[in-house]
């Protein structure tokens, strides 16, 4: 980062366009290709997950008019379902069916797409991916996947398992840092069928031309809208490098590890102290995140950022616990449990209110 900001753009300003920075989210693409499993050109490092979603959503939907469903469920992540709302006010006929149960029960005939996330936000659950693409193609549907919490923990293996659409944030095991760009990923047979609604200069066929119509680019690069944010995007390149050269599958017996480590934790000790498991115990159906349930969840939580230990509440009585496979030591997992087996015994979480914070 500091060589990007003092050398190239302290040093060498916009000329750096052509030592490098022009081809950033390409090289990038091709280590998130390698992560979720597809071949080079199916990937756009742009934007943000949610403005992603939208772009791609819209573009499903337009081509598969007059299908008037969208397939989600009900504990999507919010952005998620919000974006897919946003699509009513181009097509008042469009009908959102966010399902409580299995979502391969509510398709049909007249489902245009399949939303999902591979997996839950809270309770780490993972996706039956194949299963349920194969659901909505014998329908004629569509599907976009959410790999945000999954993408750099969790094999995809997008091709094989037929995914036609997927989108996923450069933030968390990717380990981009706050605000990293996301990516989206089109199918190579959907590429030149699908148009973005999004019309920006990356995604023209020759943007520094400067000419006064659109004409998109062929294959990925259509989906690109605006400048890329180079010094985001420095940051997302180390993190996606290191992730590719470990490799996922790596990635994903640490992950395990460390994840049935919290579970036999919480069957020795949590659940004498009235903590619930709220992630499920089979490993294949299991992210890279922890979620335990307790009536004052809020407030652990809190007396465990005071004690230096980093977690999130989900409401509304969830801790989630999340250790990144990469980095996170057998040491410091140990630390953070001895930690929560204190505050639990102890009761220490009383001395905080109830008071939300406006990030939690």
């Amino acid at each position: 980062m500091r060589d990007v900001v003092e050398a190239e753009w302290g040093g060498r300003l916009i000329r750096g366009w052509n030592e490098g920075w022009l081809d950033m989210p390409a090289a990038i693409s091709r280590g998130i290709e390698e992560i979720i499993g597809v071949s080079p050109g199916g990937v756009a490092v742009c934007d943000s997950t949610s403005v992603n979603l939208y772009k791609l959503a819209f573009a499903a939907i337009e081509a598969k008019r007059p299908r008037r469903k969208i397939v989600t469920e009900v504990g999507n992540f919010p952005s998620d379902l919000y974006v897919l709302q946003g699509l009513s006010r181009v097509w008042p006929d469009i009908e959102i069916v966010p399902t409580p149960g299995d979502p391969a029960e509510a398709l049909d005939e007249d489902t245009a797409l399949l939303c999902l996330s591979h997996v839950d936000y809270r309770t780490g659950r993972l996706r039956d991916v194949a299963r349920l693409n194969e659901a909505a193609h014998r329908v004629g549907a569509l599907t976009l996947w959410d790999l945000s919490h999954s993408v750099g923990a969790c094999p995809v293996a997008a091709e094989a398992n037929g995914i036609d659409l997927a989108v996923g944030c450069g933030y968390k095991h990717l380990n981009g840092g706050p605000g990293a760009p996301a990516f989206l990923y089109v199918a190579h047979a959907l590429q030149d069928q699908l148009v973005s609604p999004l019309q920006g200069w990356f995604g023209q066929n020759d943007p520094f031309a400067f000419g006064p119509d659109y004409q998109p680019t062929q294959g990925i690069g259509r989906f690109m809208a605006g400048t890329p944010p180079i010094l985001a995007l420095a940051a997302l390149e180390a993190g996606v490098s290191i992730s590719a050269q470990v490799g996922i599958e790596a990635i994903r017996i640490r992950s395990l590890e460390q994840t049935d480590g919290f579970i036999d934790w919480f069957d020795r000790v949590g659940t004498h102290h009235g903590l619930r498991l709220d992630s499920p115990r089979d490993p294949a159906e299991r992210g890279a995140h922890i979620l335990f349930g307790h009536p004052e969840a809020w407030r652990i939580n809190l007396a465990l950022i005071e004690a230096g230990i980093i977690g999130d509440f989900r409401a509304p009585d969830g801790l989630r616990l999340g250790p990144a496979p990469l980095y996170t030591t057998d040491e410091e997992i140990e630390h953070a449990l001895r930690t929560l087996e204190g505050i639990l015994k102890s009761e220490d979480w009383r001395r905080f209110d109830g008071a939300r914070t406006r990030v939690t």
